[in-house]
């Protein structure tokens, strides 16, 4: 699933692309035709995303769209390709040196057209996003601080952290060597805020370069050029292989219906 630096980075392309322009809304596949119509035409004022939610301002209107686990917007420039397959929605412009510009939205969770107060009832259940100007992460640390359930699972709960999926998940806990098991007020106020603020850092990182790079330089194989992908992440996905610290096999089980990650030595409390 798309996490939170995926989609800010979505929001900001669409941003520039579209904002400000009348933009053709279109729905090949026809489960989204109603409300294509009714933003078909109309000025995108703004694009902007919340955790791993994106919102579409039509003047008033809302797009609302959350990806899932498999939704993807894909896009250029000149004239779109024909509609092929489950298209859910297709959006066309002109862009601003006059190019013609579309993107194409296929195989989201949600794709909705909200009012204000919808939008706000999204955003109400929801926890603070580490990618949003002044975020709160005492917020997410009063929900975590008063739960027993472990804190690999509340660090996927929206309503406690939003835009953190399975990759900063794994990788976080990995770097405060915290286990994904110790229930959530076991984490104090300090160890909290040296989180937050380090997820912060990784997931602006992850806006900057469009993917998850989690290790620190001394703990790569190649510690010069680009990072290759086997060198990006600590635990996610490494199951079996040496933990990059200690040596030990990193281990997987099931936690929150996604595959946890992690080391039983680095991260024993």
């Amino acid at each position: 699933m798309p996490e939170g630096h995926t989609l800010y980075r979505l929001a900001r392309e669409q941003q520039q692309t579209f904002a400000g322009r009348p933009v053709r809304v279109t729905s090949p596949q026809g489960r989204f035709a109603a409300g294509a119509a009714l933003l078909d035409g109309r000025v995108l004022e703004e694009v902007h995303s919340y955790g791993k939610h994106l919102f579409a301002d039509f003047g008033g209107d809302v797009l609302h769209v959350h990806l899932g686990l498999y939704g993807t917007f894909t896009g250029g420039t000149g004239d779109p390709p024909p509609p092929k397959g489950a298209l859910r929605m297709r959006w066309t412009a002109e862009g601003p040196d006059g190019t013609g510009v579309w993107t194409d939205l296929r195989g989201p969770t949600a794709c909705d057209v909200l009012a204000e107060p919808e939008v706000k009832a999204i955003l109400d259940r929801l926890g603070p996003d580490p990618l949003r100007p002044r975020a709160d992460g005492a917020r997410a640390h009063r929900r975590i601080a008063a739960s027993r359930t472990a804190v690999g699972a509340l660090l996927m709960d929206q309503s406690v952290l939003a835009g953190v999926g399975n990759v900063y998940r794994a990788e976080l806990l990995f770097r405060h060597g915290v286990s994904p098991f110790r229930p959530g007020r076991a984490v104090d106020a300090e160890l909290w805020q040296a989180m937050w603020a380090d997820l912060v850092t990784l997931m602006r990182a992850g806006v900057r370069m469009g993917r998850i790079v989690t290790t620190r330089p001394e703990d790569r194989t190649r510690r010069r050029g680009a990072v290759q992908r086997d060198d990006a992440h600590y635990v996610y996905r490494r199951t079996g292989l040496p933990c990059r610290l200690c040596g030990t096999p990193v281990r997987t089980e099931v936690m929150v219906g996604r595959n946890l990650y992690w080391c039983p030595v680095c991260q024993a409390t």
